[in-house]
């Protein structure tokens, strides 16, 4: 069973139709409650639009507490996108004082600065490099070479390079995925990135389904 937080701005449909793809058995969840209610495997947080609106919308409903609990115990967690940048310190998005995120991984967003001629937001197909070889979300897939889907205007820069499980680069080298234990996230959709990306999915519903029996 895997939840998949609906917060109002997110593209609930194509991550849910992927995970469907892969086998995964689906509630989606808007408060605490529910997640409780879902006795869930995996939680997977995806996100599209304004940082400041995600975060406020988590913060409301009180899923911010609940994705700190759930990650501060190394359960199976999933983050697209903006369920990515959420989950650090503050973004530089949303005006001079910028955005404080939920401050469960150290770090922060910042808006990317390129020559002219790389377009502003990274939008389309690019290559990642897999920096945590031996991590299970990479299961079936290339150290380097693989294509994903990004839409961005600002990128994850994490305090503690351990965290960084791909990179990417775009007129310089920027995160394109985390991960910390159980705890992963991607600056790419992979619910856009087709085969791959769906390779993504599968491998996360396989770390979570060990968990069904207590592992």
């Amino acid at each position: 069973m895997i939840a998949v937080i609906d917060n109002g701005i997110c593209n609930l449909r194509s991550v849910t139709k992927a995970l469907e793809a892969v086998g995964a058995e689906l509630r989606v969840v808007r408060t605490p409650g529910e997640v409780a209610d879902a006795h869930a495997d995996g939680l997977v947080l995806p996100g599209v639009g304004a940082l400041r609106d995600c975060v406020a919308s988590l913060r409301a409903t009180g899923l911010d507490h609940t994705l700190r609990e759930w990650i501060a115990a190394d359960r199976p967690f999933l983050g697209v996108c903006l369920g990515l940048q959420a989950l650090f310190d503050h973004s530089e998005e949303g005006g001079p004082e910028g955005t404080a995120g939920l401050g469960i991984l150290p770090g922060r967003v910042i808006r990317f600065v390129r020559p002219p001629e790389y377009k502003i937001p990274h939008m389309g197909w690019n290559t990642v490099r897999f920096t945590q070889l031996d991590t299970p979300l990479r299961a079936g897939l290339a150290t380097e070479g693989e294509a994903f889907y990004f839409v961005h205007s600002f990128h994850c820069v994490p305090s503690d390079p351990r965290l960084v499980l791909a990179e990417c680069d775009y007129g310089g080298v920027f995160t394109a995925a985390i991960a910390r234990g159980r705890c992963f996230a991607t600056q790419f959709h992979p619910e856009k990135s087709q085969a791959k990306g769906l390779g993504i999915y599968r491998n996360f519903v396989s770390v979570a389904a060990p968990a069904l029996a207590g592992a």
